[in-house]
């Protein structure tokens, strides 16, 4: 049986913010046998709103958001660094029965009407998002400042854009990122895409730190018969 200081140890070990990939791979089997994690708050709140089509969760963790997504019939490519956080989710995914497919990378995606999930391991860091690809991209609790131009290129028209993370009032809490890097300061999410259309924004201040985003790309009444 665990005794109260290695709890204690696990405890500090998944608040500290992990910086290598083998780092995320403990914390996220530290964390395998917690399987109550809620979807993002902004995900249930919109869901109704949310367009059709293809969904790309980035830095998805273990697939809170990508499973919900999946269960209500959607069909997502889920990106993470983490080889442990992509099994998690898979073995999750199995006991949904939601399907599941290892592709080697994003250009792999293939679009398809049915639900279930793709999955990719990837550094974000290193990799280019395909243009037109996606209807609707999730970023929850992740920031990468080079990717926002890819995330209004890879938007098709009328996708959206869901992001929510940490800002720089998440210093006066525990837990989280406190490195400034990685914390958003007070209204730059809602300037951070001009290229789209701000639907909904808001900066809490009370237990953490977060701002949260929907933002549409704009375009033509319809689309193609190519799906662009």
């Amino acid at each position: 049986m665990t005794d109260g200081r290695a709890r204690g140890r696990e405890k500090t070990y998944l608040q500290r913010m992990p910086s290598s990939q083998s780092e995320w791979d403990a914390k996220h089997r530290l964390a395998a046998d917690d399987s109550t994690a809620e979807p993002a708050g902004i995900l249930c709140e919109l869901l109704p709103l949310l367009p059709p089509g293809a969904a790309l969760d980035l830095a998805c963790d273990t697939g809170r958001n990508a499973l919900f997504l999946a269960e209500h019939g959607r069909h997502v490519t889920a990106v993470d660094w983490s080889g442990a956080a992509l099994e998690i989710l898979e073995a999750r995914a199995r006991t949904k029965n939601l399907s599941t497919r290892r592709i080697r990378g994003l250009p792999d995606v293939k679009r398809s009407a049915h639900a279930g999930i793709d999955l990719v391991q990837a550094d974000l860091e290193r990799m280019e998002l395909p243009e037109g690809r996606f209807d609707l991209i999730l970023n929850i609790r992740y920031l990468q400042r080079s990717l926002f131009p890819q995330i209004g290129r890879a938007l098709r028209a009328n996708g959206m854009l869901l992001f929510e993370t940490y800002t720089q009032a998440q210093l006066d809490f525990c837990g989280g990122p406190k490195n400034p890097a990685y914390l958003l300061k007070a209204g730059e999410l809602r300037e951070a895409f001009p290229e789209l259309q701000v639907l909904f924004y808001r900066e809490l201040h009370a237990g953490e730190g977060i701002a949260s985003l929907a933002a549409r790309k704009p375009g033509g009444k319809g689309r193609g018969q190519n799906g662009h």
